[in-house]
């Protein structure tokens, strides 16, 4: 099941997974994984059937019509297991409902192929995260 965290315990596993995936890894301090603005935009997670959060992903509004996804991440030993496309699947069809014409997002180079099974495309090269993890700016069109 996906769908936002809706208590202090919940909350606090979603942002656990997000630390320990796309932070811990890289030595960067406990907060690191959150931006002061998170009550502002959309949060997904994946529950498993013990209703554990194993998948997570935001959705910011960056421009009309145009939508970003953050802070994807999966637990390490659940990649690969679809989790991850169905949750950018909740994601794309969120962005439909609000009528977004585009998503954009902000790739590290591991998860390119990802990216690019569901359909996007990579435009440049982007930022260095923490000096060593370069990202990919991706798009994908919704609607013609």
């Amino acid at each position: 099941m996906i769908r936002s965290p809706q208590n202090d315990t919940e909350w606090e596993a979603y942002f656990e997974l997000r630390y320990n995936i796309l932070r811990a890894p890289w030595g960067q301090a406990k907060g690191s994984e959150q931006t002061t603005d998170e009550a502002q935009h959309q949060h997904f997670a994946y529950f498993d059937d013990a209703n554990q959060i194993i998948g997570v992903g935001r959705l910011d509004q960056t421009a009309p019509h145009v939508g970003q996804v953050r802070f994807m991440a999966v637990e390490t030993n659940q990649q690969g297991n679809g989790i991850g496309k169905a949750i950018m699947d909740e994601i794309e069809a969120v962005c439909k409902t609000k009528g977004y014409l585009q998503i954009i997002l902000h790739a590290r180079e591991v998860a390119l192929q990802f990216y690019q099974k569901l359909g996007y495309q990579m435009v440049e090269p982007s930022h260095l995260l923490f000096g060593e993890i370069q990202h990919y700016l991706m798009q994908k069109t919704l609607y013609a």
